[in-house]
Order: C-alpha cells, then sequence, then structure tokens
C-alpha cells in the first residue's frame, strides 16, 4: 500500500511539472497544460463514480442500463453517461477522475474521486441503504493517503501542489432526502428547516476547514438544487407538481452556505471558492427546458411508477430511447445531458450561476 501511495505522488508531481498533457475541447491535435494538476472529488451519488460498488450498500450502479451512454459501460455512476464532475474534469484538461476504491498509483496523478452514494455531511445519513462513506470519512480517506506521502518529500512542497488542485464538494442531498425527509429518522422532530439547516452548515464548515488544514485552497462547491422536482418526490404527489414545501426546506441551507462561504474567505488566508447554483441552474431548466433542447421534464427515463419515480432503475430494465430530450435520468439523478449542461455553466458560466467566479476562474488565480 505504502509504495502505490509513493508512485500516487511521483506521479502526481511529474504532473504538476507540466509533463502531463491535456487534448484540446475540440478534439483536434494539439494539446494544452490541464488548467489545474489534479481535482479532488468529494459528495453523493451525483458524482460517484463506483465507491460504492464493492460496499455492502443498496446504492450501487455498477450494472446496465446505468452507463448505456459510456465508453466503459456501468462503472458506478448514477447516470446514463458522463456526471458533472466527469465534464469539468475534461474541462480542465485532465481525464476522468477514477474512483478511489478502485484507481491505481497511475490513475490517481490526476486527482481522486471519494464520493460515495448515499452519504452525507452527517454520518447518521444514509443509514437506509447500509454501506456508504460519509463525508467525515471521505476526508479521512484522503488524509489518510496524504500521511503517507508528505513524509519523505516535505510537507511545504506537497502544500505548494495542494494549493493549486481543485477541490469539488457537493454534499447536503441525502441529509434532506435520506434523513429529514423520512419517517424511520427523528430528525425532523428535532429541528425545523432553519435549525436543521444551522447544523448541517455548521459541521459543514468544520469539515471544508479540515480540508483547508489538510492544504486545499481552492474550493468548488455545489448548492442543492430544486429536490422537490425530482421524480422520487413527483411520485408522492398528488397532484403531479413540484413539492415546494421540499423546494424551500433547501434555501436555508443554500444561504447558510453561502454565508459559510464569504466567513471562510474572510477569515482563512489564501482560500478561494467557486459556489456553484444549482438551485437557479434547475429553476432556469425547469422554466426554459425546451429551448435547452428537453421535452420531458416530470418523469425518469429509466423507474418504475408514477413518473417512474417510485421504484428507481432496476438491473436490466429497458430505457427510455431519447435521453437526450429527457432531464432525469432515474428517481433521483439527471441525464448526461443535463450534467454536461451544468458542468459547462459552472466552469464558464457568470455569476449569476457561479460564483464569486466559476471554475475557468478559480483554476487560474
Amino acid at each position: 500500500m505504502a509504495n502505490t501511495l509513493f508512485n500516487f505522488f511521483m506521479l502526481f508531481l511529474s504532473l504538476t511539472a507540466g509533463l502531463c498533457y491535456a487534448q484540446d475541447a475540440n478534439g483536434g491535435g494539439r494539446r494544452r497544460k490541464p488548467l489545474a494538476p489534479a481535482m479532488f472529488v468529494f459528495g453523493d451519488s451525483l458524482i460517484d463514480s463506483g465507491n460504492n460498488n464493492n460496499l455492502p450498500s443498496f446504492a450501487k450502479a455498477n450494472y446496465f442500463p446505468y452507463g448505456i451512454d459510456f465508453n466503459d459501460g456501468p462503472t458506478g455512476r448514477f447516470s446514463n453517461g458522463y456526471t458533472m464532475v466527469d465534464t469539468i474534469a475534461k474541462l480542465l484538461g485532465l481525464p476522468l477522475i477514477p474512483p478511489h476504491s478502485e484507481a491505481s498509483g497511475k490513475q490517481m496523478k490526476h486527482g481522486v474521486n471519494f464520493a460515495s452514494a448515499a452519504s452525507g455531511i452527517l454520518d447518521i445519513t444514509g443509514r437506509n441503504f447500509m454501506g456508504r462513506i460519509p463525508f467525515n470519512q471521505q476526508i479521512s480517506y484522503f488524509e489518510n493517503s496524504l500521511d503517507q506521502l508528505t513524509g519523505p518529500l516535505g510537507a511545504s512542497e506537497m502544500a505548494h501542489h495542494l494549493s493549486r488542485c481543485i477541490f469539488f464538494i457537493g454534499m447536503g442531498s441525502n441529509d434532506y432526502l435520506n434523513n429529514y425527509l423520512l419517517p424511520n429518522y427523528d430528525t425532523k422532530n428535532q429541528y425545523d428547516g432553519q435549525q436543521y439547516a444551522d447544523f448541517l452548515v455548521k459541521q459543514y464548515s468544520q469539515q471544508l476547514m479540515r480540508l483547508y488544514n489538510l492544504g486545499a485552497r481552492k474550493f468548488v462547491v455545489a448548492g442543492l438544487g430544486q429536490m422537490g422536482c425530482i421524480p422520487s418526490i413527483l411520485a408522492q404527489s398528488r397532484n403531479g407538481l413540484c413539492n415546494e414545501e421540499v423546494n424551500k426546506l433547501i434555501l436555508p441551507f443554500n444561504m447558510n452556505t453561502k454565508v459559510m462561504i464569504n466567513n471562510l474567505i474572510r477569515t482563512l488566508p489564501g482560500i478561494r471558492f467557486s459556489y456553484i447554483d444549482i438551485n437557479n441552474m434547475f429553476q432556469d431548466l425547469l422554466a426554459n427546458a425546451r429551448s435547452y433542447g428537453f421535452s420531458v421534464v416530470n418523469r425518469g427515463c429509466c423507474g418504475i411508477g408514477r413518473n417512474r419515480g417510485q421504484i428507481t432503475c432496476l438491473p436490466f430494465q429497458r430505457p427510455c430511447r431519447n435521453r437526450n430530450r429527457f432531464i432525469f435520468w432515474d428517481a433521483f439523478h439527471p441525464t448526461e445531458a443535463v450534467n454536461v449542461l451544468f458542468g459547462k455553466k459552472a466552469f464558464n458560466g457568470s455569476s449569476d450561476v457561479v460564483y464569486p467566479v466559476n471554475i475557468a476562474q478559480l483554476a487560474r488565480l
């Protein structure tokens, strides 16, 4: 294990020295340096790339038709193809970021994906799915890797390299969907919506500070989207419309996250952020779906029951054919088409969807 981690850092070092290049965005013959030496990913099923595959978990997507439009087929991504971080990695000039559970030293030189389906900010979140890797544990996996790398090469040198990397964090969805909104959790009886958002973001802030203390400086933080409009929630609706109570429930979390980011910028030297306003993106997408090329906004491409959201995509189930016309792939997750759209907006969008700077600007700081 130590040799593998040592090889990982040596390869990582060669990347930051400019030995590794990426294909240009147009697929031509020119090659360019990546905008960042690596990207480290922390999150849940929206950006998991296979970390749950070998866990005793009900939250898995390593079977067909997941990955039906992905070159390697089903990998554990909860999508028909790319996730949002896949899109961002390619735009940064990096290869797709491998999952921590499967990556070799050579594969890890551009970063590692620690995201785990069903995970949350709170360790208790997602217990109904059994195996998952909460955010605290994801950070510990990252920390354990660094502990074995900084000794022979020096902490200051490692800190310099990490300060140039992108740290993508997308957490919080499951703390609502697979905690607060579930009857087998007592959370709703303990907190009202604002109190819960306060509690979550207090934990979130401590976790981001932990990453900062490990060397992270450039953070991309994704907010929560219109969860009251996903097929799983729509399937519970009597009128088939978005559940505005759920949509309103997550607003204090998004607001608190923005306040947290501003506070961290003021108090931690050298820290930088790009906040992705997923809620704003989804509102715009749902309101202007046809102008973006989408015609199906209220049901999954793959799933069973009302809105194809009562039971999520089953093994070898036949999905819809016109997947690029669907906003939702299954009961909870967007299609590749939406992931690519949102990834591009996060990368080079204006301040109404990503601020104070977009990811391209963040990488160049």
